[in-house]
């Protein structure tokens, strides 16, 4: 079975994430040759795709509230990268389901 695919799906999805929270993207050969498991990977992106959502819709609320520090370019941003980032975990999902249906659809 073929995994670049979804490393490399994984690994720009992790330097989405990691943009969005502005920390260094790490790359994927990093995380094998740490030995990190590919649950991990996908639990801590599912977090941070989470974490970029609610930061987002937290300044989102502050400037509709009326919040002098927080200006609509910033908010707009963060909404678009949380969107960006939800909609790359959507497409990892759908290509995960699409290799378990083959999978599961092979002649043993």
């Amino acid at each position: 079975m073929d995994t670049r695919g979804i490393e490399q799906m994984l690994s720009e999805l992790r330097s989405v994430a990691q943009t969005a929270q502005n920390k260094p993207a790490a790359s994927a050969a990093d995380a094998v040759a740490g030995g990190v498991s590919f649950a991990d990977v996908l639990n801590n992106t599912l977090k941070d795709v989470s974490t970029a959502q609610k930061e987002a819709r937290a300044m989102a609320e502050d400037f509709s509230s009326g919040n002098p520090n927080v200006n609509l370019q910033d908010v707009m941003v963060n909404l678009q990268k949380a969107n960006l980032s939800f909609q790359q975990m959507v497409q990892v999902r759908n290509r995960l389901v699409s290799a378990y249906q083959d999978i599961m659809n092979m002649p043993v």
